[in-house]
This record gives C-alpha cells, structure tokens and sequence, in this order.
C-alpha cells in the first residue's frame, strides 16, 4: 500500500544527527509479536553492529501514539517507515541498545503487548528484558506516560520524552483537545502525576518555540507537579528549537540534545546491566 501512494515529505525528514558506525546496524524486521482482525502485528529490532553473539542486550521500545490504520494511505508510509523513527532506532543501536519499533492498530494496548512478548522472547530476540527503557516523541507522550503507569511500568528502567504531550493536571485540558484535534490516543486521560512509578527515570526535552497548541502549557505543568512529587526527572529546554526539532532544527545544540538523550538511555540501560 505503502508503494501505490507516495511519501508525504514529512516521513523523508532526516535527523539533523547522524554517526559514524550507523550503516553497520542489523536490522531483523517483521517479527510478529500479535494478531488482530486486520492481521499480523510486527515489530523491527535494530541490533548494534557486530554485537556478540549470544549477548543480551538492553532494549529501547520507540512509542508511538497513532494507529497505522489509514496512515499509508496519507503519509506513503507507517510509523515504523519514517525517516526519523529509522534514525533514532539506528542512534539507538549504534549506542549498543536494541531499538524495538512496531506496527499498531491500538497503540494503547498493542505496546503493552509488543513490550510483553519482547520480554517472554527476550533469549531469542538477545534482549535483556530486565533492562528496557522508552522514547517517545510528540503525540506519542500519553502512550509511553501510559506505559509507565501500568503494570509493566515498575520494570521499566528509564524513558526519553522529547516535545511530548504529556497528560492534563491542575484543572487544564489542552491534551485532551490537541488528541482529539490530532488523533493521538490520550490514555492517560483520567491519570494523574500520581500515577507514575517513583523509581523510573524520564529525561524531558522541551523546545522553547514549540508551536503545537497546549504542548509546552502541558509539559510545564507537568515538570512542576513532578518535582513536587520529587520524581527523578531530568529536563533541558532547547529555547530556540521549535516542535520536532531533531528534524526541524539544524544546529549544534540539537545535535547536542539529541547526543544527550542518547547518553542517558545508555548510562540508564547499560549501567545498570552492568552493575
């Protein structure tokens, strides 16, 4: 399907960071993880290069917050297919942690699912399901919040959150009008910052002239009732980037923050395994 209808230039945007060593990541795609009415669900995993054989490594699961349901037929392509979720899962890889990414027709649910057969699967797919960390992006921010909510969140060890919707506190509702303007699930529509595990680390982008409607009102309120929860966040504002702006904004500081997020999944994920 993805073929008949051409791409929409937005899923060709590149990450403004690209490294030595990423055209050496093993990708093992199509591996199916569940079963709906409309077929397989299947996920890609990108290896580092030249990984030992027989290692478990840890894993990143890259969130998304939309159905493919339809998508090819506006965008050319799926989630999975984007330009920039190919980068970051190559960024990933190349950092020694195996990216997960995958289709979905519930991405509520479905990421519950994928994230549970990764880790009943985890010798043959050579993960470490005892350390697996999250990146979302965008309108994928209630989903990987959900994720951390759930029961699957107190094993989850850490998650990148970079200019993410993030869920509705002190009495606002911008989240719930941008999902229903966009269409991304919210289910965390009913949640609180009480919700989330004490004990998992997020590590927060904010851009500083994002110009999705609510966006930064949520991510500000968010941070302030976490800190007030004392949760163990890290936040960097990029104040001169707009939304997305590992794609959109071509400068040193977003390859910086980028080099960040990447660092921190590393130091959370493969420190721990090696403690």
């Amino acid at each position: 399907m993805s073929a008949q209808t051409p791409r929409h230039e937005i899923t060709m945007k590149k990450l403004v960071l690209d490294l030595a060593g990423t055209g050496g990541v093993t990708v093992r795609r199509d591996v199916e993880y569940g079963m709906t009415d409309a077929g397989p669900l299947v996920m890609d995993l990108y290896y580092p290069p030249a990984a030992a054989s027989g290692s478990r490594l840890p894993a990143v699961v890259i969130v998304g917050g939309y159905p493919d349901v339809g998508v090819p037929l506006v965008l050319g392509c799926t989630f999975r297919e984007m330009e920039f979720c190919t980068g970051w899962a190559r960024l990933i890889a190349r950092h020694g942690m195996v990216a997960i990414v995958g289709t979905s027709q519930h991405p509520a649910t479905d990421a519950q699912t994928m994230i549970r057969y990764a880790r009943q699967h985890a010798a043959p797919l050579a993960i470490d399901e005892q350390t697996m960390g999250l990146y979302a992006a965008s309108g994928a921010g209630p989903n990987a919040l959900s994720l951390l909510m759930s029961d699957l969140g107190k094993d989850l060890t850490c998650a990148v959150l970079s200019n993410v919707y993030t869920l509705d506190v002190d009495g606002s509702t911008g989240v719930a009008q941008a999902a229903a303007q966009f269409r991304f699930v919210n289910p965390v529509a009913r949640k609180t910052i009480g919700d989330l595990p004490q004990n998992v680390w997020m590590f927060l982008v904010r851009s500083g002239r994002d110009e999705m409607p609510s966006l930064n009102d949520a991510l500000d309120r968010f941070v302030g009732n976490a800190l007030a929860r004392n949760l163990p966040i890290t936040v960097v504002n990029h104040a001169a980037a707009p939304h997305a702006f590992d794609v959109f904004h071509d400068s040193d500081a977003s390859r910086d923050i980028i080099r960040q997020s990447l660092a921190f999944l590393r130091f959370h994920l493969q420190g721990r395994a090696g403690r």
